[in-house]
């Protein structure tokens, strides 16, 4: 035992008489202040990163929203246009085909044959408003907003044809009219030979 407590003694009297130098060589230095930058530098970042993560589903969300609302606008345009253009519609058959009707130039089995024709586009007209009341309304037809505003534009464009269509064919009987009330003044004319 005493001769391990002088090998022990020895050990110490050398580890303190040795230089400093001696002694620290090999012994990785760390600089505390640096590490601590370093590490508030992380948490600064990732409070960032966070912050920005939640922007960017606040974005998502704000977009979706905007496309909804876009999506309904663009709704609502159709069917105006639609209400419209089926107004259209009514108005010219209401006016224009009872005047075409009226005239002594249209012949009686002509009568039948016009009435078909408009009758036939007004049943178009109200079958697809029909349609888009049922897309609008009805939950059983699983659309999304674009798939329902792409339906109604869709049928806003049937109905424009419809409305060219009902004009163009009252223009026509209006031009089969005039031109008989033309003939029918030539054939009857007084000749002053």
């Amino acid at each position: 035992m005493k001769r391990k407590i002088k090998i022990l003694g020895i050990a110490l009297t050398l580890a303190l008489l040795m230089p400093a130098g001696a002694a620290c060589q090999g012994m990785p230095v760390y600089d505390n202040t640096n590490f601590i930058s370093f590490m508030k530098s992380l948490v600064e970042s990732a409070k960032q990163t966070s912050n920005l993560m939640q922007t960017v589903k606040f974005l998502k969300q704000q977009k979706e929203n905007i496309d909804k609302v876009n999506n309904v606008i663009k709704q609502l345009k159709a069917v105006r246009e639609l209400a419209r253009n089926n107004q259209r519609l009514y108005e010219v058959v209401q006016s224009d085909l009872r005047q075409i009707l009226n005239s002594p130039f249209i012949k009686p089995d002509e009568v039948t044959r016009i009435s078909d024709s408009f009758d036939a586009i007004l049943e178009n007209s109200i079958a697809g408003m029909e349609y888009i009341d049922q897309i609008l309304s009805s939950d059983n037809l699983k659309m999304t907003d674009a798939e329902r505003a792409e339906v109604l534009k869709e049928q806003e464009l049937q109905s424009k044809e419809m409305v060219s269509e009902i004009e163009a064919k009252t223009r026509r009987y209006r031009e089969i009219i005039a031109f008989r009330e033309m003939q029918h003044k030539i054939n009857n004319r007084e000749t002053n030979y």
